[in-house]
């Protein structure tokens, strides 16, 4: 139904969007996901052309909207779009907001606008609510009135542009029980959210978005439980990191400390985790000094609030080698202490990089 070919945006000499190439079709329900900045309002805003790309192609039904000769006013009305500002007309009641479209761009009688807008409000919930103006209700009711307002104008295609960003929690729950409900009905929608649960239960697809591009795809199941890419999966499972560079044997010792302290104190960590923390790579260190004698070493910390744990990768330039498996007898204590605080271990090797990752047990 919809095809994007190298798609493209620039704002002066920012480039927000990166030759996007995707295909949605009729009855999917997409949400788009990523960190704030990475072009997702913009990527919907060119897909209706309220933004104009600065290159590629954009086809509906085969319809290239790039095209000079397109009626792109035409276009839109089979594209509605939701705003996270509701955009109602608060000079005008409730009821004459779904109608004054109807009347004017679909050419309807004042008859049969106000029928099909009454339908629409007890699809939304709102039937008792036709004669109020926009100061008078809750920002859930305005933006489920904006719902309302887009499917009188009957859409193919909903564009929702993080519908629920600026309501209260409580009223959330409300306007995506609407949208589920036109998913539920075979809707064809885009959707930008924050709300990783909805994205989950509703999407046929999701894309995140990151870099200006549609970064990683794939079914709620392989987003959500396992993504192929590092970047969607630190999204996914919103971890916290810290990196830490050791080139030389003259390290800054307290610095490091300072700063692993500071981080699990962010995250209201145990001081015995700390502790535990701290004594791993110190270990770990111990044994490296046994068989490398350049210093070329990463360490990081991964914290997932998601999943409420902490993983340690210690990372090292070299042949392959695995500290954890030294046969030297000084380092048997090390690696005791190692294994006696550590849930599990992973060891990896890959473009000369040893690589140990272990899942710290917080006490």
């Amino acid at each position: 139904m919809i095809q994007v070919k190298n798609l493209s945006k620039k704002f002066g000499n920012l480039t927000v969007l990166k030759e996007i190439n995707c295909n949605i079709k009729k009855g999917e329900v997409i949400s788009i996901i990523g960190p704030s900045g990475t072009g997702k309002s913009t990527f919907l805003r060119c897909i209706n052309l309220l933004e104009q790309p600065s290159g590629g192609e954009i086809f509906v039904d085969q319809i290239n909207l790039m095209d000079k000769t397109t009626n792109i006013p035409k276009m839109r009305q089979r594209m509605g779009m939701v705003f996270q500002s509701f955009n109602i007309f608060s000079h005008m009641t409730v009821l004459e907001n779904l109608c004054i479209g109807q009347i004017k761009l679909l050419n309807k009688t004042q008859a049969e606008a106000i029928e099909k807008a009454r339908e629409l409000l007890k699809l939304v919930g709102l039937a008792e609510k036709e004669n109020y103006f926009a100061d008078e209700l809750s920002g859930g009711q305005k933006q489920r009135i904006a719902i309302a307002r887009c499917l009188s104008m009957d859409p193919e295609i909903i564009l929702f542009d993080e519908p629920t960003s600026a309501l209260d929690p409580t009223m959330v729950s409300e306007v995506l029980a609407v949208i589920r409900r036109l998913a539920k009905n075979g809707m064809t929608m885009l959707v930008v959210t924050h709300e990783m649960d909805f994205a989950r239960d509703v999407s046929s697809r999701i894309f995140y978005m990151d870099e200006g591009i549609i970064y990683e795809e794939g079914s709620p199941e392989q987003i959500f439980k396992t993504p192929q890419k590092e970047k969607t999966k630190a999204f996914i499972n919103r971890i916290r990191s810290l990196n830490y560079q050791i080139r030389s044997q003259d390290y800054d010792l307290y610095q490091l400390n300072a700063e692993i302290e500071q981080f699990c104190e962010k995250h209201f960590l145990s001081r015995k985790t700390v502790n535990n923390t701290l004594l791993i790579y110190e270990e770990l260190l111990s044994v490296y000094q046994h068989f490398f004698k350049a210093y070329h070493i990463d360490i990081s910390l991964a914290y997932s609030e998601k999943h409420n744990t902490m993983e340690l990768h210690f990372s090292y330039q070299g042949d392959k080698h695995n500290l954890l498996e030294s046969d030297f007898e000084d380092d048997e204590l090390s690696i005791n202490l190692i294994n006696n605080l550590s849930q599990e271990f992973n060891f990896s090797y890959e473009n000369h990089y040893n690589k140990i990752s272990l899942l710290i047990k917080k006490v």
